[in-house]
């Protein structure tokens, strides 16, 4: 009799399947993290012109791909983002959504455009609200300016997640106290990445597993491509963190992500 080897159901609640690093071997990157273990593939929005991309994908792994809507803090330009925002409302009035994100604020790139990336983070937070809509959140050397916006617009119907959490212990604690998930990636097998340092001070039932791919790869394949598959190094890291088995760490962080995308 042949014994069948369960594996982990594992969910990567956020992976750029669309990007262009993908295109030689797409099919066989996603069949790969199927095989693995990783059923569940939520896909955050950029801007308008990765959309047709991102239904493309939905269209060859209905039952694997869901999306998200919004628009990236990076792409909140002077002069479009109006333009991008009204494309957000008419696609989140279109048709269903699991997130509105990534969204937030990223002031790595540009400070400049400060003013107008809390602007458009606060009306898509109302946009989620508006849809009963988790929120994705995107935050690089920003973690003030973000918890200003949220802080402001904190209330029942605030939910979703810390896309990439990198911060200490007590932005997580401020984090969870705003009704968010910490998405936890490659992140946390990084030696210098510390978030491994106080993550087991969290209860499990805060934490999501992403790999944000194609970045941030896990050690061992740091500075490479990242791969949906790799959402299992993750799930290892954090069971040794956790000092619980992988498979623990798999139905956990999936059923949190369950409670935040409603499916």
């Amino acid at each position: 009799m042949k014994i069948e080897i369960l594996k982990p159901i594992l969910t990567d609640t956020h992976t750029h399947l669309y990007s262009s690093q993908f295109n030689e071997d797409r099919k066989e990157v996603i069949q790969k993290a199927i095989d693995t273990g990783v059923s569940r593939f939520f896909i955050p929005s950029i801007d308008s012109s990765y959309t047709q991309k991102m239904y493309d994908l939905e269209c060859q792994f209905p039952e694997n791909i869901f999306l998200m809507m919004g628009l990236h803090p990076c792409y909140v330009k002077p002069e479009s983002f109006e333009k991008e925002l009204n494309f957000v409302e008419t696609e989140l009035a279109k048709r269903k959504f699991y997130a509105v994100g990534e969204i937030g604020i990223d002031l790595f790139w540009d400070k400049t455009t400060l003013d107008i990336q809390k602007q458009v983070f606060k009306h898509q937070i109302q946009l989620a609200k508006k849809y009963n809509l988790a929120i994705n959140i995107h935050c690089r050397d920003a973690f003030d300016e973000v918890f200003e916006v949220l802080e402001s617009e904190k209330d029942d119907k605030l939910f979703g997640i810390f896309h990439c959490f990198t911060g200490d212990f007590e932005q997580a604690q401020q984090a969870i106290s705003l009704g968010l998930k910490l998405g936890i990636g490659g992140v946390a097998t990084f030696k210098n990445g510390k978030i491994d340092q106080f993550l087991n001070q969290i209860d499990l039932k805060n934490i999501v597993l992403e790999t944000d791919s194609p970045y941030l790869a896990p050690v061992p394949y740091r500075g490479k491509r990242n791969e949906s598959s790799y959402t299992l190094l993750v799930a290892q890291k954090l069971a040794e963190i956790y000092n619980v088995s992988v498979d623990e760490i798999a139905n956990v962080t999936t059923e949190n992500s369950k409670a935040i995308f409603g499916i």
